[in-house]
């Protein structure tokens, strides 16, 4: 992957307002793939049940889906996600979310995506499809 772009990556994410309020944290970027880590605080995370709110694991799962669509140079949007949340993590957990390119081709791409805690223990999966614009990114 181009280094120019993998630079710009990481500071667009350092600056995005979203992932800065939830202290998302780009740990990792290639080619096609991405790992992102956020703590889980259940003050700011929890839904009415006193569990993670599925929105707080989805927001993790969208930012490490978008970081390794744009691995390219080029923007990708969301076309479908669907999301299996296999478990609820515990308070204070480092919670990582790792995606995969799985295939690509010129105008789509689909990405595997898996949320685990710190243990290694599966949080959510998730299998996404996004369409390939061909735009740059705008922050290169």
């Amino acid at each position: 992957m181009d280094q120019r772009v993998k630079e710009a990556i990481f500071e667009a994410v350092r600056k995005e307002p979203f992932a800065r309020a939830l202290q998302l944290e780009l740990v990792e970027l290639k080619d096609g793939y991405s790992v992102v880590s956020m703590i889980y605080e259940p003050e700011k995370m929890n839904n009415m049940y006193a569990r993670a709110h599925g929105g707080a694991i989805y927001t993790l799962i969208d930012e490490a889906f978008e970081t390794a669509g744009q691995t390219d140079g080029t923007i990708v949007v969301a076309l479908n996600v669907n999301v299996t949340y296999v478990s609820s993590p515990e308070p204070g957990q480092r919670l990582q979310a790792e995606a995969r390119r799985m295939s690509q081709t010129k105008k789509t791409a689909s990405y595997d995506i898996k949320v685990t805690d710190q243990k290694g223990q599966i949080i959510a999966l998730c299998q996404a499809l996004a369409f390939r614009t061909g735009k740059a990114i705008p922050f290169l």
